[in-house]
């Protein structure tokens, strides 16, 4: 081992100096010990008698903290430490004419306490930076285990990877199987410090030990190579240069992990590069490596081991949690499908709101100024959001089919009853003129026959004109469209008339349902179908509540409940306030609405185009049933433009 002996000038070593050389100790003369870089040996500083004289406390601290021992010297004779000088600050104190043996043992024992001292810091340091690094593995795998998005999982575990290896560049491979089932490799990522705009594309590779990272997934062990250009000639595995050789990059060192799950099964392969001494360093040339590059040591293959372990708990739940979203996705979709076959005219309406109401929740989130500045949602809330928009009509399963497709006022069966019931009164008007001219003629014969005919046939004709009045009227008052209150009055000349069947009873011309129906004064829909109809809201959220949400989906059933909800408390189906509709339900009724205005032609109602659609909304808005902001947002940001609404 080497030493090291400094000295201040007032103290000579004398033939001290070559027992010490024979020793190992180098000797050197110093004027101001304390402002010495630490050695990287033990060493002891000999203070002469001046120097320790007007030695402080400070200097002699400085002296302790650079990991060497003070020794102090003073006048002939002298064994006291002067009183400027505490004794703990001090190894020993000797008197100038000590001797050569003691100031030898002395010099020998302040030599074994540095060596101590510094084997002290040395573990001390090594027992820090084990706790740090398992306090980072711990911090890291409590942040993967959080993380649901597969794609930033999979982003995390390879920038961690780096940062605990000191690593400038780093591979991340996948296992996968393909559907004759052969195992391959994925490339799925790659990051590089030197070279951080690289453009990727993902590649497979076999599962064999041709590539080095194929060798170590059937393996299932770590490799360490300390320098990929000087592989032995005995292994199994080559370098690809093609990444170096393109990129102008000297790959050196290389860790290669694999990541295994509980069953001991290789999911996925870390492939880590480059070990720096330095973490920060950026390696621009070929000399940079030379200098900068180690080997990874037998404590970074541990850690790498850890976090490989992680790595491929916190896959496998991602995997798990991907395929959870994939099929759960799958049941959305599956229910709008339901949906859309039961109401096949509002096919489309769900993707193109929870499309427009999730591209406006974007927007919203982005906003540094207006009421909703601190509204942000993250991309768990958008999810959510997008499930509550496509499930918002779910609820018209629950609603009978005639009320979802009604088209009319009437029910198709009924308006066919009416045709039935005006065709069997003018054939009725036919058989009284015919039996009114037969009577005529048995009792009478010809005579003034020629006279009573055409007053018959002009009693025919009047009662065909009516009939025909009355079923235009009722034809007329069938359509859906928004009517002022005269339309209906053809409809009431006769809401007190009767007819007579073939039986003989007497019966209304239009029943009391058939009258109802073609007084709706807007819509097709009375009051009782369109209280049917508004409950497909109750049924969303019955249906939507009974789901076992997650904690990031739990806002879905009464962000859906409430979007027929107005801001003045008149929607339904509990006309609430406005504090009490959330603003992601505000931004899915925005949309809902003009989807439904503009969408393809339904049988009730034509569609409309975008700029009447928007002053339309704008009137609800003036009426404080919409949210103004958001609708200012809808309209500025051109959400409206994307959706496909024809």
């Amino acid at each position: 081992m080497r030493y090291l002996l400094l000295h201040t000038p007032d103290w000579q070593p004398g033939t001290l100096a070559d027992d010490l050389a024979r020793e190992g100790v180098e000797v050197r003369v110093v004027a101001h010990p304390e402002s010495e870089p630490a050695a990287d040996c033990p060493t002891v500083v000999v203070l002469g008698p001046a120097a320790l004289e007007s030695a402080s406390d400070e200097v002699l601290d400085s002296i302790w903290r650079c990991g060497a021992t003070p020794l102090g010297v003073g006048p002939t004779g002298e064994w006291d430490i002067p009183a400027a000088v505490a004794a703990e600050h001090l190894s020993a104190h000797l008197p100038g004419d000590a001797g050569r043996r003691r100031m030898l043992l002395a010099i020998r024992t302040a030599l074994r306490e540095s060596a101590v001292r510094r084997q002290q810091a040395a573990a001390e340091r090594e027992l820090a930076a084990r706790a740090m690094e398992m306090s980072e593995l711990t911090d890291i795998g409590i942040q993967l285990s959080l993380e649901k998005d597969y794609r930033t999982l999979l982003d995390m575990i390879l920038r961690y990877a780096l940062r605990v290896t000191a690593s400038d560049a780093g591979s991340l491979y996948l296992a996968e199987t393909s559907e004759g089932g052969d195992r391959h490799l994925r490339f799925k990522l790659t990051q590089n410090a030197s070279l951080p705009d690289l453009d990727f594309e993902e590649s497979t590779i076999p599962f064999d030990r041709a590539s080095i990272a194929g060798h170590v997934a059937l393996e299932n062990e770590p490799l360490v190579i300390d320098d990929v250009y000087q592989l032995a000639d005995d292994v199994p595995y080559q370098f690809n240069q093609a990444f170096d050789t393109q990129h102008g990059y000297r790959t050196k060192s290389m860790l290669v992990v694999p990541m295994s799950n509980h069953l001991n099964e290789v999911i996925g392969v870390l492939q880590l590069i480059n070990h720096k001494r330095h973490a920060g360093a950026r390696l621009a040339t070929a000399d940079d490596v030379d200098r900068l590059v180690t080997g990874y040591a037998p404590r970074l293959v541990d850690l790498g081991r850890a976090l490989a372990s992680q790595a491929a708990v916190a896959l496998e739940n991602g995997q798990l949690y991907q395929e959870i979203e994939l099929l759960f996705d799958g049941f959305v979709r599956a229910a709008v499908t339901a949906i859309e076959q039961r109401d096949p005219v509002t096919s489309g309406h769900s993707e193109r709101v929870a499309d427009m109401t999730v591209r406006l929740a974007t927007v919203v989130s982005d906003l540094s100024a207006g009421p909703y500045r601190d509204v942000v949602l993250d991309r768990h809330q958008l999810r959510e959001l997008r499930y509550a928009a496509l499930l918002h009509d779910f609820g018209k399963v629950g609603v009978r089919e005639q009320v979802l497709g009604k088209a009319k006022k009437l029910y198709a069966s009924d308006l066919t009853l009416i045709r039935q019931r005006h065709a069997f009164l003018v054939r009725t008007a036919q058989w009284q003129f015919e039996k009114a001219r037969a009577n005529h003629l048995e009792k009478y014969g010809t005579e003034g026959y020629q006279q009573l005919l055409p007053a018959l046939r002009a009693a025919q004709q009047q009662e065909f004109a009516r009939l025909d009045r009355f079923l235009t009227a009722v034809v007329s008052a069938n359509e859906p469209s928004v009517q002022p209150e005269t339309v209906g009055l053809g409809v009431e000349e006769f809401a007190d008339e009767t007819f007579r069947t073939l039986d003989g009873d007497t019966q209304p011309l239009l029943s009391e349902s058939e009258l109802r129906y073609l007084r709706i004064t807007k819509g097709t829909l009375d009051e009782n179908e369109r209280k049917e109809l508004e409950d497909h809201v109750r049924h969303t959220f019955e249906f939507l509540r009974r789901i076992p949400w997650t904690s990031e989906l739990s806002a879905v059933p009464d962000i859906a409940y409430r979007h027929h909800e107005k801001l003045d408390g008149s929607g339904y189906p509990h006309g609430v306030p406005a504090t009490a509709i959330p603003v992601q339900t505000r931004m899915m009724t925005l949309a809902d609405i003009f989807d439904a205005l503009t969408a393809l032609d339904r049988p009730y109602k034509p569609a409309l185009g975008t700029s009447v659609a928007l002053d339309l909304m704008r009137e609800d808005v003036n009426h404080g049933w919409l949210d103004a902001d958001l609708f200012d947002i809808f309209i500025h940001s051109r959400i409206y433009q994307t959706t496909d609404a024809g």
